[in-house]
């Protein structure tokens, strides 16, 4: 059964991993990740190789290249056991992967072990996980407007993200915020983001620490009245956050998003209500018509006998 079960769930995301496959940036991951493999198992190419094997066949593995096969896959399933969404899955494949081969490129071959490992820090900079793009009722702060919107309206309950690009944690949980967004976003109750790696000066005020040792990002912040009332990964004393999973389950239940939106959902009721009532000021009363004076009658009823 414990096989079963994540086979069953990338079969149901199979269409999701294969959209992500094409992308250049994971055609490019996944070719580096099988990198050693293809350089063992290809012919014209593994027969000047070097190996450790008692029956001297290059084109095989060795007991040892075996035995960092099994460890890069028990870190990875141990890995994935945390993870909440497809791209963190791939990611974690990808990352480990890398890495083993970086260990046996260079107990292979130092000068292999070097060029893989320069490629590796050149993809690195140059290419970037896709950013999410699907849809999401999100709006996005700077440095100059998140206090202006905040304390725009005391009745408005904001959850904000602080959130940095180069993240993978913020990167995967990506989808799962616009998910959100996009189920309990209304007039009471909105969604917001803010680029804390870019804005340096919104993390100190909100005491968000973009360091990766501290494992703060992404944060997220409930607002009400311009206020936080509670965040989540919590910061202990030492400036580390508490580990925290970002489902989505978890998000509903710690910020108790079924009750606010029901509340939030009444606010905007009463809004449309009062919007709906016509007031004094914008609708005058209509002048009553005055009935003409018996003079005047009179003289209409003479000018119809004469005619």
């Amino acid at each position: 059964m414990a096989l079963l079960t994540p086979l069953f769930a990338f079969l149901y995301h199979l269409p999701q991993v294969y959209k992500w496959l094409l992308k250049p940036y994971y055609i490019a991951s996944l070719f580096m990740s099988v990198a050693f493999l293809l350089v063992r198992k290809t012919p014209g190419i593994c027969e000047h190789l070097s190996t450790q094997r008692e029956d001297g066949n290059p084109c095989d593995f060795d007991w040892r290249e075996v035995e960092i096969l099994m460890f890069l896959s028990a870190i990875v399933m141990m890995k994935n056991r945390r993870a909440i969404t497809v791209e963190q899955h791939v990611g974690n494949i990808i990352l480990f992967s890398k890495v083993a081969n970086v260990i046996l490129f260079f107990r292979l071959d130092i000068r292999m072990g070097l060029l893989y490992l320069t490629l590796c820090i050149v993809f690195l900079m140059t290419c970037k996980p896709p950013l999410y793009m699907g849809p999401e009722y999100i709006k996005y702060f700077s440095d100059k407007t998140i206090d202006e919107e905040l304390e725009r309206d005391s009745r408005v309950t904001w959850i904000v993200e602080f959130f940095a690009n180069w993240s993978p944690e913020c990167q995967s949980f990506a989808s799962v915020y616009a998910d959100l967004s996009l189920k309990y976003n209304c007039a009471g109750l909105k969604f917001g983001k803010v680029d804390i790696g870019r804005y340096s000066e919104v993390s100190k005020k909100y005491k968000v620490s973009t360091s990766p040792l501290s494992k703060q990002l992404p944060s997220l912040v409930l607002f009400q009245g311009g206020k936080e009332v509670m965040r989540r990964p919590q910061v202990d004393k030492k400036g580390r956050a508490v580990s925290w999973s970002f489902t989505e389950e978890n998000i509903i239940r710690e910020f108790n998003l079924n009750e606010l939106y029901q509340k939030s959902k009444k606010l905007s009721k009463s809004r449309g209500e009062r919007s709906e009532k016509p007031s004094e000021s914008q609708f005058p009363p209509v002048p009553e018509e005055e009935e003409p004076e018996a003079d005047t009658q009179e003289a209409v009823k003479e000018s119809k006998k004469d005619k």
